[in-house]
């Protein structure tokens, strides 16, 4: 055996970490199995390190007979009173084996391999030991290598691995880069990395906050949500404890040195920062900066909320393919609808509801119904198949459902109407005026109600007015009662 044996394994136990005593029962193990194999696995060895002199001892236990049958496991009495003068019949007799040192090339190479994997075994307990209560938490590396398209990123004691689902999509990174990554998974396992790293997680961007502003790790400021599509956008809802510190600037930095820096990290992914409140409507109007918001319907049942937003803010609000209202709605965790304003103010009107009563009928259909100067569901009396199909998008199958669908509905309002005037009649305050002529308040008139009054299209109006230089945008517009007397005389001669 090697004098130097305790040098190596005192070396060992520094560089790799490993607890002394794991080294030697790895040694020990490795030199009974080589010694089984060499000498035969029927005697009863025992193997022991020995401290002092560096080196591993063998002594053998046979037990003394008269005459020898197994060699493995019995001694003659004149053999073991050379050992042992006392010796007696029956005695079992231990003595160091003075020929270990010839275990064998075979046997040898069995005990190398038995050490290793108990030195294998012992440095995953050290590394799992060491990482098992840093996951969350960021940590930093030099790419070591690309192995079918993840990332083996070096730690300093051992190796992690970036899987290629967690790296940021389109960033490249090259062999010696140095890169930091938040610690997603610590396995004790000897079959794959131990170590599983990412940097497309919420947490990975909260951390690098947290590393950049202080008033964070003070818990002053604290974010409370977080949302991303690596690499391209991201938000982050954040509150202050105290009144006098703004989240928001705390987080951004002098000349947005802070945030910079987390951009940067990220390789120019683009970050919100927006104030986080405990009010879904006004929490909305902060998420879905830059666009400005003009009102906020919030349905607290189907956790759902319609945000109307001017009609130059609506492509701003959406986002690039939806982008900016999907991560609001993550954010958030409440579903989303973005309405502007004019489609709003047409989803209000009467005759719009109207068409939206009428089975089949959903609000891409009503548009199409609409911009085709049918503005609610009784200018649709006497429309037949061949009309609906002049209409774009609409096939003439389509078109036949969509007849007797309007008549039903027709048939049904009218039915309504007449329950309603019998009631009224019975009370003694019928109405006299139960023709349908919808005006709205405060004495304002739409457009396609005089058009409906006049008997024309909606948008031949509407075009018609705006050329005379009426003050409207479009068949929807609104017009005060006195104007609307005027277009009555002057452009309808009603």
């Amino acid at each position: 055996m090697l004098t130097d044996l305790k040098r190596i394994i005192d070396q060992i136990s520094r560089d790799k970490g490993i607890e002394r005593h794991l080294l030697v029962d790895a040694i020990e193990e490795a030199v009974r199995s080589a010694a089984r194999k060499k000498f035969g696995s029927r005697r009863d060895m025992e193997v022991q390190f020995n401290d002092e002199l560096g080196e591993v001892e063998i002594f053998q236990f046979r037990n003394v007979v008269e005459k020898v049958e197994d060699e493995q496991t019995e001694v003659s009495l004149e053999e073991a009173r050379i050992l042992d003068p006392d010796a007696q019949l029956g005695d079992e007799l231990g003595a160091k084996m003075d020929n270990i040192a010839d275990l064998g090339r075979i046997a040898a190479q069995s005990a190398k391999q038995v050490i290793i994997q108990k030195m294998k075994e012992a440095e995953l307990d050290v590394i799992y030991d060491m990482y098992k209560d840093r996951k969350g938490e960021i940590v930093n590396g030099i790419v070591q290598r690309f192995e079918r398209g993840n990332m083996i990123i070096n730690l300093g004691r051992t190796d992690a691995i970036l899987p290629h689902s967690e790296q940021i999509p389109k960033r490249s990174f090259r062999q010696g880069d140095r890169i930091r990554a938040l610690l997603l998974d610590v396995r004790q396992s000897s079959r794959e990395q131990q170590l599983v790293l990412s940097r497309t997680q919420n947490d990975f961007l909260a951390k690098l906050f947290e590393m950049e502003v202080p008033e964070i790790s003070e818990d002053i400021v604290k974010i409370l949500g977080v949302s991303r599509e690596p690499g391209f956008r991201a938000k982050i809802a954040v509150s202050s404890s105290e009144s006098d510190v703004d989240p928001v600037g705390a987080c951004v930095g002098m000349k947005g040195s802070r945030v910079q820096n987390v951009v940067q990290e990220l390789q120019g992914e683009r970050i919100d920062i927006v104030p986080w409140h405990p009010d879904p409507a006004k929490f909305v109007s902060n998420a879905m900066a830059p666009a400005e918001v003009s009102m906020v319907i919030v349905d607290e049942d189907k956790k759902s909320l319609m945000v109307v937003v001017p009609d130059d803010q609506l492509s701003l609000a959406i986002g690039r393919q939806g982008q900016n209202v999907r991560l609001a709605s993550k954010l958030l965790d409440w579903k989303i609808d973005v309405k502007s304003e004019s489609r709003y103010a047409k989803l209000e009107e009467d005759g719009y509801k109207s068409l939206l009563n009428i089975d089949g009928v959903n609000e891409a259909l009503a548009d199409v119904f609409y911009d085709g100067g049918y503005s609610s569901a009784n200018e649709l009396k006497g429309v037949t198949a061949a009309d609906f199909e002049e209409l774009k998008g609409v096939e003439s199958e389509q078109a036949a459902e969509l007849v007797a669908a309007v008549a039903k509905y027709l048939e049904s309002a009218e039915a309504e109407q007449e329950k309603l005037a019998a009631a009224v009649a019975e009370e003694g305050s019928a109405d006299e005026d139960m023709q349908e002529k919808p005006v709205s308040g405060s004495g304002k008139v739409k457009v396609y109600e005089l058009a409906k009054e006049a008997g024309m299209k909606s948008k031949e109006l509407a075009g018609k007015l705006i050329e005379l230089g009426y003050d409207i945008k479009g068949y929807s517009s609104s017009v005060d009662g006195d104007t609307a007397e005027k277009i009555r005389r002057e452009v309808l001669g009603l």
